[in-house]
Formats: C-alpha cells, structure tokens, sequence
C-alpha cells in the first residue's frame, strides 16, 4: 500500500507538471527550443567526431595496418636488415590457433621503392597484395579509373590521383620500379598503371600497391616470406589482449619476438640495425602503434570535442538557472498556496525538478530526431570537403556517424543537466513561506 501510495503521489506530480508546463507555452516554446538546438549541435559534434576516427580507423587499418600486426625483421649480417617475416604460413596457422576472434589476415609485402615514369619521379611506400584476399580493401578504395580485378594479376599497379599526377600517368601507362634488395643490391621491374583511385587523405599520399608476385620479384624473396601478417579481428577493441598473448604463445612456440616499442615499423630501422643479432625475429603491434606519427590528430579531435561540448553544456545550465529564476518569481503566489494547503517542501521541490525534467527530455528527443535527419541528409548528400582537410580525414566528403547510443547519451546528459541546473532554484522555491510567498505581489 506504501508503495502504491507513492506511485499515486509522482502520476499526479507528474500531471501537475505537465499541466503547469502547458500553461506557460511561450516560455516553454523558447527554452525547449534551445534545449533542442544544444542538443542537435552536440550530437552533429560527436556524430562528425565519431566519423572521423571512424574513417580513419577504417581507411588505416586497410591501408597501412591490420587491428594487430605480426611482422618483422630479418637480418643477414648484424649491420642490415629488411622487413621480412621467413616461413610466414607457419607464423599464421600458430596465430589463427591462438586468436579465436580472428575475422580475416591480409598478407602484406612492405617496401620503399622510387617510381619512374616518362616524365617523373617519386619515392613511395610499396604494398605488395593479393585483392582476391583483401575484402576490406574494396571497401575503402573508390576506383577512379581503371578496374579493380585487374590488381589480381601480376605486374599490376595501383596509384592513388595524387600519385597518378605526379607521375604524369594514366591507366595502361608504364612505371618502372627500383628498389635495393635484402642484399643490397638494386633491381628493377616494370609494372603497368591498372587502378587510379581517389585520393584517401594522408596516408595516400605516399602508398601504392602492386601484387604481391611482383613485389616478391622486386625484393627478390622467396614464397614463403612475406612482410607483414595483418590481423583483422571480429573487435577491434580486443587487439590489446589478442597481441599480448600471441607475444606469449609464439614465442613459447620458439620464435624469437622483439621487445615491444610502440611506434611504425619504418621508424624501427636504426634500433634494429644496430642491434647484434642475425636472422628472424617476429614484432607484434598494434594499429595504434602504426600509426603513432598520426595519433595526434585524434587527440587534437577529442580535446576539440571536449572543449566544444563543455561550452554547450555551460550554456544549458546558465539559461535553464536563468529560466527557472523568472518561473519562480512569477509562481510565488502559486507556490505560496501550494504551501498552504499542506503541500509539502520535497513536494515543491520535485514538482519544478519534474518540470525541468519534462521540458529537458521533449527538447532533448526533438533535438536527437533533427540531428538524426540532418547527419542522414548530410551522409546521403556527400558533401566534399577541401583538400588540405581531406589529408587528415582520410576522406574525400563530410561524413557523421551518428548511432542510437550516441543520441541516447546526448539525451540522458542533456536531460540530466537540465535537473541539476533546475535544482538549486527548486531548493529555494520549497524554502518559502507559505505567508511571505503569499504576500509577493510582482
């Protein structure tokens, strides 16, 4: 019975604050709208924060990196060495023992070679892949021009535009290759022009990709090496576990890791070089490692979020006191008679934090539907961006990704600063008298 005399007690307090929320329509209008606006601008904030690292993530971990890596060194003398993971097919039947959450593994040649053509010359990073094994990479690669399959067959070349117009090529056209080998000794091949593809911000820039045959023939390796095991995990988020225990498990399978260092395999060179040791040892990061040089524009992006997202959370709480000021001090009388008639002060109390509530959630929900509407139109749209901003979104158009759990969490926090910001002038509409309330007269 004291349960369901409670229940009683908040269905009317919440009728009379629906009711007294209906009755100052125009006021309402106003703050709802605003309620509405910050709530719209704050989950087009986190949608537009949230498809950047998205599409980062995304375009990196196809391009440059696997969720966890499991390359390595190979050195023939103490003083050289080569990116080079020896008898890799049995490296990768130990991993896919270890690592239940595997989804795929992307075997990946790495080098860094000058291209030439008719008219110029440029150094850039070379992926040696197999397409018919890479289904993420379809995905993140828009073809320009040219055909995607083609990249199936040895010989083959794949330029991203920016690359294409320095070089001064198009599809069909010839570069030629050169590169020192693991003996140091240089060697060419000639590949053909197959793909020109968008443009994928910075990382684009400096990658291109041939097949992984005619990688093999510019370093002259065997078969059974390549560079890189690129783990592609069902979570991303498990890639800390999953390469700590493949540190274990391989190296109690007897090969032979390096210690951990958490920055791009290129950057390793020196360290590796001057270490005294020869032959192979296996080096297992992670995406993050890989792309240490580039994590700071996803730190610079999060602080941005969190200094724009505090300032619209300050404006809500400065016009929701301010609002809730001028509704007490016109309800004085109002609250007066509450008062009198025996209603008591956590009554009050709840009465206004339920009226602040109320107009919190119907202006949080119809800002979350409007930023749901314009992030769709926005997405469906594709609007370009500039150039010099598409190198660090690793995207040529705007994109926001805006899910259900982001716009429930826009309205939650929203709604519940609305309370918190209602609540210290609720305290000071229960505290009046009955008697001085009732006498108020503005």
């Amino acid at each position: 019975q004291g349960m369901n005399r409670m229940a009683g007690g908040f269905r009317t307090d919440l009728t009379i604050a629906g009711r007294n929320l209906l009755q100052h329509t125009r006021r309402n209008l106003f703050l709802g709208g605003a309620l509405a606006m910050v709530t719209l601008l704050f989950a087009l904030l986190n949608g537009l924060s949230t498809g950047v690292k998205e599409t980062m993530v995304r375009t990196a971990t196809t391009l440059e990196t696997g969720h966890v890596n499991v390359g390595g060194f190979f050195k023939i003398t103490s003083g050289q060495s080569a990116p080079v993971v020896t008898h890799y097919q049995k490296v990768l039947d130990a991993i896919r023992k270890e690592v239940p959450e595997l989804d795929y593994v992307s075997i990946r040649g790495r080098g860094w070679a000058k291209a030439v053509s008719d008219t110029a010359t440029t150094m850039s990073g070379i992926g040696g892949i197999d397409i018919t094994r890479e289904p993420g990479f379809r995905k993140v690669v828009q073809v320009e021009t040219g055909n995607l399959d083609d990249m199936a067959h040895p010989g083959t070349l794949l330029l991203f535009r920016v690359q294409a117009d320095k070089l001064g090529v198009k599809v069909g056209d010839t570069v030629t290759l050169s590169a020192p080998t693991s003996r140091g000794v240089n060697n060419v091949i000639d590949v053909r022009v197959a793909v020109i593809a968008k443009n994928v911000g910075l990382l684009g820039q400096w990658n291109v990709f041939i097949h992984e045959a005619s990688l093999r023939q510019l370093y002259q390796i065997n078969d059974d090496a390549t560079s890189v095991l690129m783990l592609h995990l069902k979570r991303i988020d498990d890639m800390g576990p999953v390469a700590e225990r493949l540190r274990g498990s391989l190296a109690k399978a007897g090969w032979k890791i390096m210690e951990y260092d958490p920055v791009v395999f290129w950057m390793k060179f020196d360290k590796v070089n001057r270490e005294a040791w020869t032959g192979q040892k296996l080096d297992i990061t992670t995406w993050k490692d890989e792309l240490s040089f580039f994590m700071w524009v996803l730190t610079a992006l999060d602080a941005l979020t969190a200094i724009l997202i505090t300032i619209l959370l300050i404006i809500v709480v400065v016009g929701i006191m301010n609002t809730m000021w001028i509704a007490i001090r016109e309800r004085t009388r109002e609250i007066g008679t509450l008062r009198a008639i025996g209603m008591q002060r956590r009554q009050v109390l709840r009465l206004f934090l339920l009226e602040a509530i109320l107009l919190g959630l119907a202006g949080t929900v119809a800002g979350a539907v409007l930023a749901a509407l314009l992030g769709t139109t926005v997405n469906a749209l594709k609007i370009p961006v500039p150039d010099a901003v598409q190198l660090f979104l690793m995207s040529d158009h705007l994109f926001f990704a805006i899910h259900p759990a982001g716009l429930v969490k826009a309205i939650l926090g929203i709604t519940l600063v609305t309370g918190l910001a209602a609540l210290y002038p609720s305290l000071r509409a229960a505290r009046l008298k009955p008697v001085v309330a009732m006498g108020h007269a503005g």
